[in-house]
């Protein structure tokens, strides 16, 4: 696939600003169910995403935004150790990333491939996107009709537009679908007009609680194996096989590092985002340049109060059109990795395991032991890595299309 290098600076960052569309409204849902400013959010993921691509060799176009994974186990852990000690747990779980990065590098690439075979990642993929379809729905349902006029102006665009505005479906969306809100009265202004130009966010400095790491350290198992999705799916988008080239160590790291850092600074953890990876399957741009331009955006627009502002006032139900459409993009690339890597549905094991996998994936299963939980796609991703182990048989590695 063409890594667009052609694309001239002007389109590179109006592309770049539209990754940053797709990425906000979970980037800042995530801080606004925790409770803390969204402005720290995007400031850590930006920083964070800069952070990602210096460790890869800038070669994962990536963006890094705030992790679903967290929500209930921060609000748990918050209320328990408060939200000092819970940063100081955020920490540690990108201390744990960080740690299984230098573990993959001991054992290798092919450790990995046999533990993560296509049955098993294609159908990660397909429920990261699908379990996602409800968000999409959820934010959609608060006006249909702005959602209804946000998702087909994004798929007019795609499918019939021409040159720069076909590379732009998701921004057409959102501007026609703001538009649109406008004119029906939707549109709250009152966050850009109560905004300041200039506003820094409010960090906030972690303590380390041992109980408070030990409460958090599980819930990284979760997001650790949805990385390893992430990862095969945004190679499986760009045709190029990130696992072996810069490497799953190298991800791993910089999403360690990211997460970490996140916490430093006050903020939840960061994960790599299937909603920027659905917008680069739709445009066709995986240049990751473009999206270290989405990480300055997200980093000025942190910063700016007014644009901040001006993003906060997006009806819920323009977002949610457009992330009807990313997330279904999200699933066909699970499907991809199935029909490329060929892997052979006679054989009753890979049946099994994609039915396995969806299943509790998409329906949200979850075990408790104490403090520790594990639920959906990281419950799924554990139990189809077992069953690849133990049932007779072998099934085919994934398949990047080059």
């Amino acid at each position: 696939m063409n890594q667009q290098t052609d694309l001239s600076n002007g389109r590179q960052i109006i592309i770049g600003v539209q990754f940053l569309f797709v990425a906000f409204g979970a980037t800042v849902l995530v801080p606004l169910l925790v409770g803390i400013d969204p402005s720290i959010a995007l400031f850590s993921a930006g920083v964070g995403t800069l952070i990602f691509h210096f460790i890869t060799k800038g070669k994962v176009p990536v963006f890094l935004g705030s992790s679903f994974a967290f929500i209930a186990p921060i609000t748990a852990a918050t209320a328990e150790f408060g939200w000092t000690g819970t940063l100081g747990g955020i920490v540690a779980v990108g201390v744990v990333y960080s740690i299984m990065s230098f573990v993959i590098k001991w054992r290798g690439v092919n450790f990995i491939k046999r533990i993560f075979p296509s049955v098993v990642v294609g159908p990660v993929i397909m429920a990261i996107g699908l379990s996602l379809a409800s968000v999409g729905v959820d934010m959609a349902s608060s006006n249909w009709i702005i959602a209804s006029i946000s998702l087909l102006s994004a798929i007019i665009a795609v499918v019939y537009f021409k040159g720069i505005l076909r590379l732009i479906p998701v921004f057409i969306g959102i501007v026609i679908g703001y538009l649109t809100s406008i004119a029906l009265g939707a549109v709250d202004f009152s966050t850009i007009t109560n905004a300041q130009w200039f506003e820094l966010p409010a960090f906030q400095m972690p303590t380390f609680n041992i109980e408070a790491i030990i409460y958090m350290i599980p819930v990284a198992i979760a997001p650790l194996i949805e990385h390893v999705g992430d990862i095969y799916a945004i190679g499986a988008v760009a045709e190029k096989d990130f696992i072996k080239d810069p490497g799953l160590d190298r991800t791993m790291l910089g999403d360690g590092v990211a997460t970490s850092l996140a916490g430093l600074l006050g903020s939840v953890p960061n994960t790599t985002y299937s909603e920027v990876t659905g917008a680069i399957e739709l445009t066709k741009v995986t240049n990751p340049r473009v999206l270290r331009i989405t990480a300055i955006a997200a980093i000025v627009f942190s910063v700016v109060g007014k644009i901040s502002g001006f993003l906060k006032s997006i009806p819920t139900a323009v977002l949610g059109g457009i992330m009807l459409l990313l997330f279904g993009m999200i699933a066909s690339v699970g499907i991809k990795t199935l029909t490329e890597s060929k892997a052979d549905f006679h054989k009753t094991r890979n049946m099994v395991i994609v039915s396995v996998i969806l299943t509790i994936g998409i329906g949200g299963a979850s075990i408790n032991f104490g403090s520790f939980s594990l639920a959906g796609i990281g419950l799924a991703s554990v139990v189809g890595v077992i069953l690849n182990l133990i049932l007779p048989g072998k099934s085919k590695e994934v398949h990047m299309d080059k």
